[in-house]
């Protein structure tokens, strides 16, 4: 019997591969596509009673390349079913050379996906009715190019919500020699929409190297939504992500406070609806080795935990992963676990350093006259105060951190699997093994 294409394009993503199955770096309960190169999370979704994850995936090799969207579906935020890709470029088209980062909304009951065409950097929609199979609209691109008057080294990364009868969209872009900006447009239908304004507007990093990212000058994946009595908005520049939360009035957002969201690994976060009226944020945990390590491996990249964002008493922000890993829970344990799929939680005096290790390998380290918090080769200082607790996570090379629920720090640490050993004093110390979500490293 002859196969279909989707069936035959399905049957290749599909296929396991032993080297990478056997491969201890890969982790067992967060996400990851089955090899291959993974960035940016796009437009997750809690629908119809699943969660849905699309990302930027390049099904080729294990390297930055013409984008395509990954796809994976999951009953419980655990389990994944891996699916065939969304989004591929289109031979002479407006996303010829890629399909950038985006995000999805329900129109109507149709899900709508509304992401980037390169190049140029334009906003294209497409559509679906089973979420797995995508209709490109014949009016693409929806907006084809910046604003009249605005020179922006990007325009990319579009964020879309219903607001009244109206949706609004944030794309990231910058003023050129001048700093980040995300540009705040409005439409009735997701196909015309009008340009208002900026939402927010920063400033170049005199001090940083490298290209208009790196330096502040183009703020990518814009993301805005309530939290509490607040509004959270945040992006990715300067290698960091950076947020701000306010006041969201008459189209007009009026920051209070602003901090660094995810330090280390963690890049282009997105945020989704999630079950019990939760908003839950992804984030791309980048590699920390060479390109040349990743493509001999074959993989790279994996998503970070699902992370619930809300406001402390103070109004503050904290962050707390999904409580759905809690039923990946082993036998509680007073002293620590297996080294590569496990949750450790310590209470540190915060006036003695810490250390955890694999072998001779530091995974995590606390030096305490500089408040300093370390994961591999990522860095967070602490605030000034009194004990520490930290929640831990460890999987395969990856590493995530959540310190007083403020601090959320992600490293990768390599190679090495010995038994775990922890140097300096605790106050507390509980930990769990974690049942892997899967046995082969597949995350299927």
């Amino acid at each position: 019997m002859l196969l279909s294409r989707r069936s035959l394009l399905a049957s290749a993503i599909f296929q396991p591969s032993s080297p990478l199955a056997a491969d201890p770096d890969r982790p067992r309960f967060h996400f990851l596509p089955l090899s291959n190169w993974m960035n940016d999370p796009n437009a997750p979704i809690w629908h119809k009673g699943q969660y849905h994850l699309y990302y930027q995936h390049n099904p080729k090799a294990a390297k930055w390349d013409t984008m395509h969207w990954g796809h994976a579906a999951s009953p419980d935020l655990l389990h994944w079913q891996h699916r065939p890709i969304a989004l591929a470029p289109t031979p002479g088209g407006p996303d010829k050379d890629g399909c950038f980062t985006g995000c999805m909304v329900i129109d109507h009951g149709t899900p709508s996906i509304v992401y980037t065409g390169v190049r140029p950097e334009v906003q294209c929609i497409a559509t679906s009715q089973d979420m797995n199979t995508w209709t490109k609209h014949p009016r693409n691109p929806v907006v084809a190019a910046p604003p009249p008057g605005v020179d922006t080294p990007g325009f990319r990364d579009p964020h879309v919500w219903r607001e009244g009868d109206a949706w609004l969209m944030l794309v990231g872009a910058g003023f050129r020699g001048k700093g980040g900006t995300a540009l705040l447009y409005e439409s009735k239908d997701l196909v015309e929409w009008t340009y208002l304004k900026p939402l927010l507007t920063g400033a170049i990093d005199p001090a940083a190297k490298g290209g208009d990212v790196a330096r502040g000058e183009m703020w990518e994946c814009p993301d805005f939504f309530p939290v509490g009595n607040k509004w959270l908005f945040y992006v990715s520049t300067e290698n960091k992500v950076r947020y701000w939360l306010g006041e969201w009035k008459s189209r007009t957002f009026t920051p209070h406070s602003s901090g660094v969201l995810a330090h280390g690994a963690a890049y282009a976060p997105k945020s989704s609806n999630a079950s019990q009226g939760r908003r839950i944020i992804w984030c791309w945990l980048r590699e920390q080795r060479s390109g040349q390590d990743q493509l001999k491996a074959g993989w790279s990249g994996a998503m970070s935990l699902a992370v619930v964002p809300s406001l402390a008493k103070d109004g503050t922000l904290l962050l707390d992963p999904a409580a759905e890993y809690t039923k990946l829970r082993g036998r509680r344990q007073t002293e620590a676990p297996p080294a590569d799929c496990c949750e450790i939680h310590v209470e540190l005096s915060g006036r003695a350093p810490f250390g955890l290790t694999r072998g001779a390998v530091e995974v995590i380290g606390y030096d305490p006259d500089t408040r300093t918090l370390s994961a591999g080769r990522s860095e967070a200082k602490l605030p000034a105060s009194g004990s520490i607790d930290l929640r831990i996570f460890l999987d395969g090379s990856v590493v995530e951190v959540f310190a007083d629920r403020r601090v959320w720090l992600t490293g990768r640490v390599y190679g090495s699997y010995q038994a775990l050993a922890m140097t300096g004093k605790v106050k507390r110390l509980e930990s769990w093994p974690l049942e892997p979500v899967s046995k082969d490293r597949l995350t299927t």
